[in-house]
């Protein structure tokens, strides 16, 4: 198994800028992607930014220009940059990972246990 360990959440007001990092562990593996979700109060859970091992990256319209994902394979870690932060962005922040387990190579995805970010005056 694989933990995903999130970080960085907090209350910020609008126009401020955050920094989310998830850190992984556990067993052997290989990354194939990892991304941020975010989950607002009465939504569904959205791709917010991905970034895979080859360092190609997506990101939801909603979020372009203004965050980046990045990842440190060395610490097996990735972050989520956030800058000129808008209410509506406002959620509940999940590191999910595709890893390729080794030595066996079985895709597995995982989830971290979400942080909270409020954009509010």
């Amino acid at each position: 198994q694989v933990q995903l360990v999130e970080s960085g959440g907090g209350v910020v007001q609008p126009g401020g800028s955050l920094r989310l990092s998830c850190a992984a562990s556990g067993d052997p593996f290989i990354i194939v992607a990892m991304a941020w979700y975010r989950q607002a109060p009465g939504q569904q859970r959205e791709l917010a930014a991905l970034i895979t091992r080859g360092g190609t990256t997506t990101y939801a319209d909603s979020v372009k220009g203004r965050f980046a994902i990045s990842r440190d394979a060395a610490r097996n870690t990735v972050y989520l940059q956030m800058n000129s932060l808008k209410p509506e962005d406002t959620a509940v922040y999940y590191c999910n990972a595709d890893f390729n387990m080794l030595p066996t190579g079985t895709l597995k995805n995982f989830w971290g246990q979400g942080t909270q970010v409020t954009v509010s005056s």
